[in-house]
């Protein structure tokens, strides 16, 4: 890519400026600025002023948009259009330096972090225009995609004869206010003994509506050929095997078997009586 002569002009008095701009700076800059530029007249199909066959719409200003680099922090003119939209392949989410940060900002959000903690660490990081908490929103919409399309997908490409079913409780935001939420996940065994995690979902409480419309979701999504589910011996879970995976048997798994006495007694006597158990 050649600059343009304003842009060379504009590159070589920020070179002469020497100690007074932040050459790299600038030099990032413009490059990116022609860059888009470029772009922007092959979306349009002329460039500044120019008349060919190809247009297809008009310029109609710029809107700025901070770009954050290891140079520092660049304000780019993103072109607007008179019909339809452009926006640059260069600042789409996650290229280059964006995916270290965006997995910095994800990996925050999953651990509950605040959005003033992650404008901190943002800035740590050198990044001195920080991040807003409408920006994490936006990061973390698609970490929220990437889970959905895990949770929505087939279930058909192969037969789990055995599944376990399970659930915690879990301390959560609802609105201004924390509850507790039950969190129910399925895991299935095929005949080879491969585990897989089928599903979760979060609600109120282990109902037996809420766990029947959860393995109507799993049925839905395709899982057959369940033969024997292993589970806690919530009566709400019992009558929901039996309405939704019809001729599946079912047991008490072993953790709760052995739990389940260890309830009424204190905590002295729990070690010997669970390795009379064992």
């Amino acid at each position: 890519m050649a600059l343009s002569q304003s842009a060379l002009s504009e590159l070589l008095d920020a070179i002469r400026a020497g100690g007074d701009t932040d050459v790299l700076r600038e030099a990032m800059a413009l490059v990116l600025q022609e860059l888009i530029e470029l772009e922007a007249a092959q979306a349009i199909g002329a460039s500044r002023s120019e008349r060919t066959d190809e247009r297809t719409t008009h310029r109609n200003g710029s809107r700025s948009r901070l770009l954050s680099t290891k140079a520092g922090d660049v304000e780019l003119r993103i072109p607007k259009l008179r019909t339809g939209s452009f926006f640059p392949a260069l600042l789409e989410p996650r290229r280059r330096i964006d995916r270290a940060l965006w997995a910095v900002v994800m990996e925050a959000y999953v651990h509950g972090v605040s959005t003033r903690k992650v404008d901190d660490l943002i800035a740590a990081l050198g990044i001195d225009s920080g991040i807003s908490k409408s920006e994490v929103s936006r990061i973390c919409a698609e970490l929220d995609a990437t889970v959905a399309e895990f949770r929505d997908r087939p279930l058909g490409h192969i037969a789990f004869p055995y599944v376990f079913l399970d659930a915690t409780y879990v301390k959560a935001h609802d609105g201004a206010r924390v509850v507790a939420k039950a969190v129910v996940i399925a895991t299935g065994v095929t005949r080879t003994g491969d585990r897989e995690v089928l599903g979760l979902a979060v609600g109120d409480s282990e109902e037996g509506a809420f766990w029947t419309a959860f393995l109507r979701s799993l049925r839905a999504r395709g899982l057959v050929g369940v033969r024997l589910v292993i589970r806690d011996a919530h009566e709400g879970l019992k009558g929901a095997i039996a309405a939704v995976l019809l001729g599946a048997a079912w047991q008490r798994s072993s953790v709760h078997s052995e739990a389940g006495p260890l309830v009424p007694i204190s905590h002295r006597a729990e070690s010997a009586l669970a390795a009379a158990i064992g």
